[in-house]
């Protein structure tokens, strides 16, 4: 079977498979009880959500995906249904040993790993890391890839202007009008966000607690001036292939952070959807599903290719959407 031949197959099967079931589970990962979403058979594909978000925020692609993958959503400490976040996982402590430990508390050995936002902060410093546990590293609309973030998220961050803002999420409208902010940063088309996100978005202000410890993390991610942590620097020493995929009307990382980080990773490619906000897999859920499974794809067939000496053939070019590091 021919890389191209491969490649559509497992589009296809993406397209046409039935809907996979998936399971809402708990497991305990160094003490913590975790929230994770399983569903599928396959490869395991881990998915990190971003800031504010949990494992239900990928479900718009776990059943696409899950047609060629075993697909598992975790919510991140102080996230979903996960306990919040203390002591070593507390807000602006390196939660790659924490992924680690969910991977072996799971017995997992290498997987392709899927981080948005600070998720993907959290992805890159596993595959700093822990290359070994990773076959693939896919970064959606990252963090930790430039300063620049949205002056409204850094401006949260400012001691009493933070507080100021959780009052005023507790007067009448004040909770609609938050939810109202956040739809329309994260989306491009902000009428065009699913209405079970809005409900989300809308219950999670309205959650004891969770306005101060959103709070908090925020501040853990970003302070006056921008993103607190920032990775560029050290993005050649990854060695797993890289995805990167983000949209063109992001307004919360913009979008030439993606093409920074490919002028840096050793073996990326980058793919940037038009007309899309800072969450491609909620915003544009078939084509995410589409071109993730194509690349991982990709990916599986170019490992499984025999070889005729100490070096693997060279890959095949991506398409002219696409961009490669054209570094070693």
């Amino acid at each position: 079977m021919t890389l191209a031949h491969a490649i559509y197959e497992c589009a296809q099967s993406v397209l046409e498979a039935p809907p996979e079931v998936v399971r809402d589970l708990r497991i305990d990962v160094d003490g913590v009880p975790t929230q994770y979403l399983d569903a599928g058979a396959g490869p395991p594909l881990v998915l990190l959500h971003g800031h504010e978000q949990s494992a239900a925020g990928w479900r718009w692609v776990i059943p696409a995906l899950a047609r060629t993958h075993r697909v598992l959503a975790l919510s991140l400490p102080g996230h979903g249904e996960t306990a919040p976040a203390v002591g070593a996982h507390a807000p602006g402590r390196d939660l790659a040993p924490f992924v680690t430990a969910f991977l072996d508390a799971l017995g997992l050995g290498e997987v392709d790993l899927v981080g948005h936002s600070s998720g993907g902060a959290v992805a890159l410093n596993v595959a700093l890391s822990a290359p070994r546990r990773l076959r693939s590293l896919t970064l959606v609309a990252s963090a930790g890839l430039g300063r620049q973030v949205n002056p409204l998220l850094a401006l949260d961050t400012v001691p009493g202007l933070g507080e100021l803002a959780i009052l005023l999420s507790r007067t009448p409208g004040g909770a609609l009008a938050r939810t109202a902010l956040s739809v329309a940063m994260l989306f491009a088309r902000p009428w065009r966000a699913p209405g079970d996100f809005v409900a989300e978005q809308h219950a999670l202000a309205r959650r004891p607690g969770q306005l101060e410890n959103s709070t908090t993390m925020a501040r853990a991610l970003f302070d006056a001036t921008g993103q607190r942590e920032v990775v560029l620097d050290r993005l050649a020493a990854v060695t797993v292939p890289t995805l990167v995929i983000w949209g063109a009307r992001d307004y919360v990382l913009p979008a030439s952070q993606a093409g920074a980080a490919a002028d840096r990773l050793p073996d990326a490619r980058v793919s940037v959807f038009p007309d899309c906000g800072h969450l491609p897999h909620v915003e544009h859920p078939d084509r995410f599903s589409t071109e993730l499974a194509g690349w991982l794809a990709e990916q599986r067939a170019v490992h499984r290719r025999p070889t005729t000496g100490p070096n693997p053939p060279p890959t095949e070019e991506g398409s002219d959407a696409d961009r490669r590091n054209p570094h070693p």
